[in-house]
């Protein structure tokens, strides 16, 4: 578990409960933790994170974010980080971890989901946070959405009118939409200095891949 440094110990530990196995789901896998938590801990380096103490409840939160899987098309999406947060709570007391901080564990699982619509209101969940949708951001976060629009069979845009310039946003349709329905979007709530900056690069990122995608079909560019 070198690679998981620091904290490696947090990780390895916690790592059988974090949930990766359930659903096969190449967007919520080891792979999408292991880029979380070099988010995560890029920013709380530059955010000034030190003790011992909260950089292993970060470890924690990190990993045990996505411990229950929800489809993105399930009707309970908008529970799934309170979902996570309440297996979280069950699998942190089992291993004894200090009760007086599962509590900042847990709502920091809670907070980190766009869909659950809960404000952060402690450092760890204002870094977890933004450490989970950088990864929805820049070009992984293009790969993760076409991916997940496969897996709802969705269609890759709109073909009479990929802009949704006449019609209503349907990102559950069209994996095109999701760009201007959300991810163009999610820049504007990033709660750490480190991952706004972090965020407007990715989002210029996600911008030219659209305005690339668009010329393709003979589009004319569009501001988006």
């Amino acid at each position: 578990m070198e690679q998981w440094d620091p904290c490696a110990a947090v990780a390895a530990r916690l790592l059988p409960h974090s949930g990766v196995s359930q659903a096969g789901d190449g967007a919520h896998d080891l792979d999408h933790i292991g880029r979380v938590w070099t988010n995560a801990f890029g920013i709380a380096a530059a955010e000034g994170v030190e003790t011992e103490a909260e950089r292993e409840d970060l470890a924690a939160s990190v990993m045990l974010h996505d411990c229950v899987a929800v489809a993105k098309n399930d009707p309970r999406r908008s529970q799934a980080s309170r979902l996570a947060a309440a297996q979280a709570e069950l699998v942190l007391a089992a291993q004894s971890w200090p009760q007086d901080r599962v509590a900042g564990i847990t709502h920091a699982i809670c907070a980190h989901s766009f869909s659950a619509g809960i404000a952060p209101q402690s450092r760890i969940a204002r870094i977890l946070q933004d450490a989970d949708r950088l990864d929805a951001i820049g070009m992984i976060g293009v790969a993760r959405c076409f991916y997940t629009a496969g897996r709802m069979g969705s269609a890759l845009y709109n073909p009479e009118d990929p802009r949704a310039e006449r019609r209503s946003l349907d990102d559950r349709a069209y994996a095109l939409d999701h760009f201007r329905a959300k991810l163009l979007h999610l820049q504007e709530g990033f709660q750490t200095a480190t991952g706004r900056a972090l965020a407007a690069a990715r989002t210029q990122l996600i911008a030219d891949f659209m305005a690339a995608f668009e010329a393709e079909l003979g589009m004319p560019a569009a501001r988006v």
